[in-house]
Parts: C-alpha cells; structure tokens; sequence
C-alpha cells in the first residue's frame, strides 16, 4: 500500500547520522541523497540496497513537529538481534529510549520488538515477528 514516508528534520546531518546508524543492523541503507550544505530542500532517502526509498528524511529549517500520539513507524527486522543492534545505535545516536528490545506478548507470542524516539521527536519501533 505504501511507497515511502517522509520526515521533516530540524538538522539534516544529525539526522543523517542517527539514521545511518539506527538503520545499519535493519539492513537498511542510504538508497539517495541531495545533500548542499546551506541550502533548502535537502533530502536522504533510505531502503533495500539496490532498491527505492522507503523512508525520506528532509531537511526543515524552521522545523517540523512530528506527528502526534498513536503515530509511530515500523520497520521489519529480520531477527531479534537486529532488534537489539537497532536499539543500541539509535540510542549511541541521539535517539532516546522509549521501549526497550523484548517480547511483546500483547501483540503476538512472537512479536520482538524495541521502540525509539529520534533526535527530532519521531517515534520508530524495529520488530521481528517470527519464531527464532
């Protein structure tokens, strides 16, 4: 149904690093960029190597407010350790905390998940939804 997500940033090379690194365990990469230090409408796409985006991040100067309560943006995992690799990167990387890597058993008895708030207020989550 979805072809991509966009998020406004407040600093797109902060923003950049966290995603980089919060993305890497998922096996998500930087699929484009249009990066011009100074300028507006900067952009970092990021999905499957060889593939389309499926995550924008864009550069707002005057900021963005995140969407609000209930919102929040899942990735897939393809195992529980990436999961946990996801969580500690995003952490390491400016994000902040908002459900430590576990099972959530109220959404499945398989259901793995680790929930984050990135530097601009955006609520991720990677989740592994399999038997290991």
């Amino acid at each position: 149904m979805l072809h991509h997500i966009s998020f406004g940033v407040s600093n797109i090379e902060r923003s950049a690093a966290f995603y980089d690194a919060a993305l890497a365990p998922l096996g998500y990469v930087r699929v484009w960029e249009d990066i011009r230090p100074g300028e507006i409408d900067q952009a970092i796409g990021y999905g499957s190597p060889g593939g389309g985006d499926k995550l924008a991040i864009k550069f707002c100067p005057e900021g963005q407010r995140p969407p609000g309560p209930g919102f929040h943006l899942a990735f897939a995992s393809a195992s529980r350790r990436a999961v946990v690799d996801f969580h500690e990167a995003a952490v390491a990387h400016g994000g902040i905390d908002n459900g430590q890597p576990g099972l959530r058993a109220h959404y499945g008895p398989n259901y793995f998940a680790a929930f984050v708030v990135d530097p601009d207020g955006h609520h991720i989550e990677a989740v592994f939804n399999s038997p290991e």
